[in-house]
This record gives structure tokens, sequence and C-alpha cells, in this order.
């Protein structure tokens, strides 16, 4: 049996089945693994599953390794250095299409909750300081009717737009970097990223990490941006500048952020959290038993195909 590696605990029913089908080796203890953690597994495994949480670059993914395949759970790649991999003759595979509902269903959440105030309006509540309704109290932003501009337009960024199209009459305009053909959506606008800054009330983010978009949403971004926008982010972390983006809001320059990835997670920037107009999760895109169950399956697919000689699906 070929021997794998997982670097986190995964769905129980997903490593029931990689128990059956290889010598797995699991983190019951949930521990991030350490850089010699993991080049020890790739160094003694035939393979190893990733996830976000492990940083794999070109210092743990140097050639000399026993590891012919890594199975990432998850559709983002930017924690791992692909030109490494493929230098250390490493396969790398991920999970794309089944967590895109997920996905798109807690941007929608961030938006409501950054809309109507609602992390301030529990915290209120959660605290013991409500006093009762009064007219003026917590007054948000309504979603009906509103532009929602979406920043890369791939499956999540599409499922984002029907949503809100479809759920909330809102305009759709986007940017991509290559042409979208079709999204489905009546109206919807491509648009250079300027236009879609400048017109959104809704800036809901859905492209890669990685070098190439890092702190594509920075402080000369946020200043296209309309004083009572909403910031959305439930793609990479690193893509938004935390500093500017806190700046902004300190100034008044955007009225509110929904954020489920940060830029050095799991640590915030240090005001981050004492922003209430900011609404915070704890990266919860794709978490929920059907999606991550699909996603772990997924993985054993693009395994049991690569070591059956076959092309795996999801081939990076």
């Amino acid at each position: 049996m070929k021997r794998i590696v997982l670097t986190r605990r995964w769905p129980a029913t997903v490593e029931a089945v990689l128990s059956e089908r290889y010598d797995a080796v699991l983190n019951p203890d949930d521990r991030p693994l350490s850089a010699p953690e993991l080049r020890a597994a790739l160094e003694g495994a035939d393979a190893v599953l990733t996830t976000v949480t492990d940083k794999l670059d070109a210092g743990v993914l140097k050639p000399g390794i026993r590891a012919k395949i890594l199975g990432n759970f998850g559709v983002g790649i930017s924690h791992i250095d692909l030109a490494a991999a493929k230098a250390a003759g490493l396969s790398v595979v991920n999970t794309p299409g089944v967590l895109t509902d997920a996905t798109a269903d807690i941007g929608m959440t961030l938006l409501l909750m950054s809309a109507r105030r609602a992390s301030e309006g529990e915290a209120l509540v959660r605290a013991g300081k409500w006093q009762g309704w009064t007219p003026t109290q917590l007054i948000g932003s309504h979603v009906t009717g509103k532009t929602i501009g979406i920043v890369g337009m791939g499956r999540i960024g599409i499922a984002m737009a029907r949503r809100a199209h479809y759920g909330f009459g809102m305009d759709v305009v986007f940017h991509n970097r290559s042409k979208v053909a079709e999204t489905g959506i009546p109206g919807a606008r491509q648009l250079p990223l300027e236009e879609v800054l400048a017109a959104a009330d809704f800036l809901s983010l859905h492209l890669p990490g990685g070098a190439e978009n890092r702190h594509l949403i920075d402080a000369a971004a946020l200043s296209k941006m309309k004083p009572t926008a909403h910031l959305i982010n439930t793609a990479r972390g690193e893509v938004v500048d935390e500093a500017a983006l806190v700046a902004a809001l300190k100034a008044g320059a955007l009225a509110g952020a929904g954020l489920d990835v940060f830029e050095n997670e799991p640590k915030l920037h240090p005001e981050l959290a004492g922003l209430p107009m900011v609404s915070l999760l704890p990266h919860l895109g794709s978490a929920t038993d059907e999606t991550r169950h699909a996603m772990g399956m997924k993985v054993v697919d693009n395994l049991d195909a690569f070591f059956a000689g076959k092309t795996p699906p999801d081939l990076c």
C-alpha cells in the first residue's frame, strides 16, 4: 500500500476511506506541521495531503524526496511553490468545483452582515447593553437594488453574482483578467478594475492569492471606492493590504468590510478586531459537512487516478 501523510485532520468519513485504501498517517491532534516535519513527510511518504495552513516553499520542496504527489484540500494553492514542486518531481492536485456554493453563501453572509451592521448588533445584545428598539439605532445600508462588483469572475465569483442579482435584484459589474463569455446574469458588465471599484456599492473578491495578486486591493484601489461601499473578501487574505484597509475604515473612506480570510492568517492586523464596522469570520468559506466531505473525496479520486498511472482530473 502506498504511504500517505495527512498534515491536518480531515473529515472522519474521508479519513476512513484513505485508511482503507492506503497506509495513511493521520494527524489526530490537528496540529500544524513545522517546515522540518513537512520535509520529513515528503521524504517518508508517497503522497502528502496538504491544506492552506502548510507553507510549502522552495526550502521544503527541494529535490531529494520520496513523495510523488501533493493532494491539496482546497482550491487555492498560493501556499505551494509550484515551480519548486515541479522541480522536485511532484504532481499537485486541488479540489475545484465542489466548494463553489458554500463559499458564495459565506460571501453573501458577510455582505449582509456588513450592510446591516449585524456584528455590531450582536455584540450589543451579547454585552447586555441593548436598551431596546429606537428609530436611529445601527442604521445600515440597503442591499436590494444596489451594485455588486466582483473581482475574479470564476466559478465562485459567478455564484456570488447570481445570488446577488437573482436574490437581491443587484446590478452586477465585474473585473476578470480574461474575457468571460457568459455569466448567466442579465446586464452583467465586464469592466476595467478601476471602473468596478468606482461603481460598486459592495466589492466582493474571488481571485487567487499569490504574488501576482498580492495587495491588489491597496490604498490606491481603496481610494477609488465610494465612502459608502463595503469590501467583502472570501478569496485569499494577501489580496488585500490590511494596513491600508484599516486606514480607510478609520478615515471613513469605506463604510465597512466583511472578511473570511486574512493577510497573515490566523493573525489579524492588530487594529482590525477593534473596528466595529468590520465583520470577521474564521475562514469558514467551505465549512459545511457536505462540502468538506466532497473536497476530501476529490483528493481521494485524484490519488486513486495518479497511483493507477492515469492523469489526475484536477492536476494543477
